[in-house]
């Protein structure tokens, strides 16, 4: 196989040219006896070389077409278009090459293989200098596309915040399309939190400050940055936990930018998670700030309570998390939703009042819930009092398919709880 540039070896440069030949020594001690011999061995040799660097590059280019013709319309089948594309919006993000990347990464070894989500696979990789990045790679069979991966390349270049993933690169070429973000040791969030082994790691002071930062990193996106951003699909799996616990957001394929006064879109093709998504986006499809604010208030009420709320179950009623979080608040034993693996917390008063808050980012309808702003002063200020939550939206999940049946708008939703990349941390 020839990866360098093709050299016309009948054209000899001004200088001369070296060509180096390896042989075994019987054949060069030969060779000394006879200088007609030797040149005949190096013509031969030569034209074996030149032969099978253009049957490697003929099966090359046999492959590639079969590989096009496999993706058929893709959008991936121009990739250099898309390079085009994101030079003229003026992202400063440097190109990695295909060998520099399979190098990383084993050549793609199922060892170094993070996780699997609705981009495709995600690997773990070491580059010449002895950096650790993480790889996702656009699978043949995603649910997303370059269309995901463009919006992601151009969104995450702009944003620069510690609680937000940084991403290092990606790769454009050979039909593969692929990202390079930093690499977090310590993985996804939901794999602490929703295992019984891990979530002991976890205590509450690390749990409260994740909280903090998820509030943070939404906090710029939706009013500090220069977008304003809207990330459709928060949740335990796509918030990434470096070295020391930090949370940093991440996967921005299905985000939307808002420019100028605008607060709010609609869309008739819903993306998201179930579970996650909020009632007016889910059924009608609308979208704002107040969306990735229900999302958030999900997450709180699943940290504090080490529950998933989607598949949530109880032996005395029927309601999801939300639900039932709202119940216990509602009778005065919200103290009950804490996670009993990790014990009492030391300030429970402090956890009492993140549930508060959670459930008032989950109410029913948009304009009841708190922006980012006032959410990030609710939880940082011990003192100042809350306002009484009201009943939160999906209070039985057994609705969200009920309205969703007769809702007249296309719905493509995830019924997981993974997508792109999300099993583990990159």
């Amino acid at each position: 196989m020839w990866f360098s540039d093709l050299v016309d070896i009948r054209i000899a440069p001004t200088n001369g040219q070296d060509l180096y030949l390896r042989m075994a020594a019987s054949e060069l001690a030969m060779m000394r006896d006879s200088g007609t011999k030797r040149k005949i061995a190096v013509v031969i040799s030569a034209s074996v070389v030149l032969g099978m660097a253009l049957l490697g590059l003929a099966s090359r280019f046999i492959t590639c077409r079969a590989r096009s013709k496999q993706r058929g319309n893709m959008e991936n089948n121009q990739p250099e278009n898309y390079s085009d594309e994101i030079q003229k919006n003026e992202v400063e993000l440097p190109t990695f090459d295909f060998l520099t990347i399979a190098a990383a990464t084993n050549n793609f070894s199922l060892d170094n293989k993070l996780g699997q989500g609705g981009f495709g696979p995600v690997y773990k990789g070491k580059l010449f200098n002895g950096s650790e990045i993480a790889v996702k790679r656009l699978s043949k069979k995603s649910i997303q596309g370059i269309n995901e991966f463009y919006n992601e390349i151009i969104l995450i270049a702009k944003l620069q915040h510690r609680n937000l993933v940084n991403i290092l690169g990606y790769c454009i070429e050979r039909q593969e399309t692929m990202l390079i973000y930093e690499y977090m040791p310590n993985k996804s969030l939901d794999l602490f939190i929703f295992d019984q082994a891990q979530s002991t790691l976890i205590n509450w002071e690390k749990r409260l400050n994740i909280v903090i930062g998820i509030a943070q990193g939404l906090l710029y996106l939706h009013r500090d940055s220069r977008l304003r951003i809207i990330h459709r699909d928060l949740k335990a799996s796509n918030v990434l936990l470096d070295s020391a616990m930090n949370p940093k957001i991440s996967d921005f394929g299905i985000a939307k930018t808002f420019g100028g006064d605008q607060t709010e879109g609609s869309t008739e093709k819903v993306v998201g998670t179930y579970g996650y998504m909020s009632p007016e986006y889910a059924i009608e499809g609308l979208f704002s700030v107040k969306s990735d604010v229900y999302s958030f208030g999900v997450l709180v009420l699943e940290i504090v309570s080490g529950k998933k709320n989607r598949g949530f179950e109880h032996h005395d009623h029927d309601l999801n998390l939300l639900g039932h979080a709202w119940k216990l608040w509602d009778e005065g034993k919200a103290s009950e939703l804490l996670d009993a693996s990790i014990g009492d917390p030391s300030q429970t008063s402090k956890v009492l009042r993140y549930i508060q808050v959670g459930l008032l980012c989950v109410q029913q309808r948009p304009e009841g819930r708190p922006n980012m702003a006032n959410v990030v002063l609710m939880l940082s200020s011990d003192s100042a009092s809350l306002p009484r939550p009201k009943q939160p939206g999906f209070f039985n999940e057994r609705n969200l398919v009920e309205e969703n049946s007769s809702s007249s708008g296309e719905i493509r939703l995830c019924s997981n709880d993974i997508t792109v990349t999300d099993i583990q941390g990159r």
